[in-house]
């Protein structure tokens, strides 16, 4: 397994490489979730690359993005576990040379929803550093969780309208065995909080259910701790537009607990009475 620095040197690796490709984009603090995609994409292609980057653009000013985790040793141990060829691990002078950079992708409309509304800029911040990623990996399949669902709905967006030679491919939420979604977050939990972010998933849960869209969300509603300072719960199309008569939907949910913000998401089923 390489690990390479610079964006000349994963160049000159990525030329080498023959069949197809994959890359795993990660901020690292690397979990379960993050090796089973890792692991889909060795399912998917003959060579895959893992990047490791904490993206400053896609946190705001009052974020984490000082104390985001940083374990790079065991991350890539978890690489190396997992048969990756080749471990990107820019510096943030690596991947802006000029600084901040002046040309970002615009993510639309679905940008400004949702988690756009809580955390402004994010998206752009997301799609920019996914789309410098993909030219310098010129991956032919890249791999993205669906428990940040309308980030995979938009890198999919992004790739279908600039016409990216890519196939973007998401990956189930990978859980604890109680239902917590994994996330790199979950280590600012202390017991207490822990257990009531099982409140999460288990709303979502008691949502899927039901197959009427208003009977969809009363049952998630309902099963919510009132302990739990939510952002926002809310059903939408597959695509996070318009919420179908029946077809495919998508809840989401997203919560704070202490200082900790926490998102997940369910597919739904919606059926037609009428």
């Amino acid at each position: 397994m390489k690990v390479l620095q610079t964006p000349a040197e994963l160049r000159a690796a990525r030329e080498k490489l023959t069949g197809r490709v994959a890359v795993v984009m990660t901020m690292g603090a690397l979990h379960s979730g993050h090796e089973e995609l890792l692991r889909a994409a060795a399912g998917q292609a003959d060579h895959v690359i893992a990047t490791i980057f904490v993206n400053p653009l896609q946190f705001g000013p009052a974020e984490d993005f000082d104390r985001y985790p940083r374990t790079l040793e065991s991350d890539l141990a978890a690489c190396e576990r997992a048969g990756v060829d080749i471990v990107f691990t820019p510096s943030r002078d690596g991947m802006y040379p000029q600084g901040t950079p002046t040309i970002t992708v615009d993510p639309g409309q679905l940008g400004t929803e949702l988690e756009g509304t809580v955390r402004p800029g994010h998206f752009a911040g997301v799609l920019t550093v996914v789309f410098k990623l993909l030219s310098l990996t010129a991956a032919d399949v890249a791999l993205f969780g669906e428990k940040d669902y309308q980030q995979l709905t938009l890198i999919r967006a992004m790739a279908r309208d600039l016409d990216l030679p890519v196939e973007i491919v998401g990956v189930p939420t990978v859980r604890e065995a109680d239902g917590l979604a994994l996330s790199s977050r979950n280590r600012y939990l202390d017991d207490d909080q822990r257990q009531l972010a099982l409140g999460l998933s288990a709303a979502l849960r008691a949502g899927a259910a039901e197959h009427r869209a208003d009977a969809v969300l009363a049952a998630a509603q309902a099963a919510l701790d009132p302990r739990i300072d939510v952002d926002y719960l809310v059903l939408r199309g597959a695509d996070l537009g318009e919420v179908p008569a029946s077809g495919p939907a998508r809840l989401l949910i997203a919560a704070r607990l202490g200082t900790t913000r926490l998102i997940d998401n369910i597919a739904i089923a919606l059926k037609d009475d009428h």
